[in-house]
């Protein structure tokens, strides 16, 4: 691209500038060298119950030879205290009590995040966040099931150990409701889901593909909102992730592990967020239209006041340059 376009999400209708003249080229995101890992002496998260503040495993046993352990935070965002999630009214604002679950999972190696894992204990990491899903699901005050990684300092993580955290909410959230309405509207007037034509589209241009095996594609998006943003969809429709297969997991751990791994090589090892978005908890009838995914935003720009002040974001990266940037060798 030599000039700047505003490009319009089909899903959310956000609008986008992609300014690459502004910008560096990717390999200047680049950091100068590896983070130092922090000591493993003393780290909160070499035993989990300590992160938890004495409080079990929800998922599984903890032994001399565990691997993954899923625990409340002891320090959450939302708790589970017994008051029942009803909507109130203060003044002119709508209230609720903040009823909910927040977990942490944390895996075993103190220097092995997601993408050095092995592949076995790849896919263990998503078969435990949909267990566990499947079980806060069971609440009844329980309208969404947030699951995502904070991996460094910029991407929020306070902690170096690798863990990931699952936040239950008594609401669906504004980004995942924009979603879930922008996909309806396609829905509606085409008949088809807008994720999968998304999808479709990308694998005929080919330009923004990264990587792709048999049951998963990931590709940075058309309208990429941050430089180096990239989207893992699972290639069969399914607006639910937690009616997802092992099979189908293990297809997205791969991609997952693959994506992260070039992310690294070619950012030298960035700060970086990855979420699920997936349908809502209840009335699932209402969300065939929807098709679950991951997605993957390295920390690699800040916004300023005309990203805050228009809700406009400036991506300087061209999405079709950060792709063949990664792909390279």
């Amino acid at each position: 691209m030599e000039q700047s376009e505003l490009r319009q999400d089909i899903v959310s209708g956000d609008w986008i500038l992609i300014a690459p003249g502004r910008g560096k080229r990717p390999q200047q995101f680049a950091g100068k060298k590896k983070p130092k890992p922090s000591p493993k002496k003393g780290c909160l998260f070499e035993h989990p119950e300590n992160a938890s503040g004495g409080a079990p495993s929800i998922v599984n046993p903890v032994g001399p030879n565990w691997r993954i352990q899923v625990v409340p935070n002891r320090y959450p965002a939302v708790s589970h205290s017994g008051v029942r999630a009803v909507v109130g009214k203060q003044g002119p604002f709508f209230v609720i009590p903040g009823v909910g679950h927040h977990d942490l999972i944390v895996t075993r190696d103190h220097n092995k995040n997601f993408p050095a894992l092995p592949r076995n204990e790849a896919e263990l990491v998503l078969q435990t966040f949909k267990k566990r899903y499947l079980m806060l699901e069971r609440d009844p005050y329980v309208a969404y099931v947030s699951i995502f990684h904070n991996w460094g300092l910029r991407a929020g993580a306070s902690i170096y150990h690798p863990h990931y955290q699952i936040i239950a909410l008594p609401v669906i959230p504004p980004d995942v409701e924009h979603s879930l309405a922008g996909s309806k509207r396609y829905d509606n007037k085409h008949h088809r889901c807008v994720h999968c034509d998304i999808m479709k589209w990308e694998k005929k241009e080919g330009k923004r593909i990264i990587y792709e095996n048999s049951g998963a594609i990931a590709f940075a998006p058309f309208v990429s909102r941050e430089p180096m943003e990239i989207r893992i969809f699972p290639k069969i429709h399914s607006p639910f992730f937690e009616r997802s297969t092992k099979t189908e997991l293990a297809h997205i751990a791969d991609a997952l592990q693959k994506v992260l791994r070039m992310v690294e090589k070619k950012l030298k090892h960035p700060d970086y967020n990855f979420f699920i978005h997936t349908a809502p908890v209840r009335k699932k009838y209402n969300y065939h239209h929807y098709h679950w995914h991951i997605e993957i935003q390295p920390k690699l720009d800040i916004e300023g006041g005309f990203e805050l002040g228009t809700g406009i974001e400036i991506n300087i990266i061209d999405p079709d340059e950060a792709a063949e940037f990664l792909r390279s060798k």
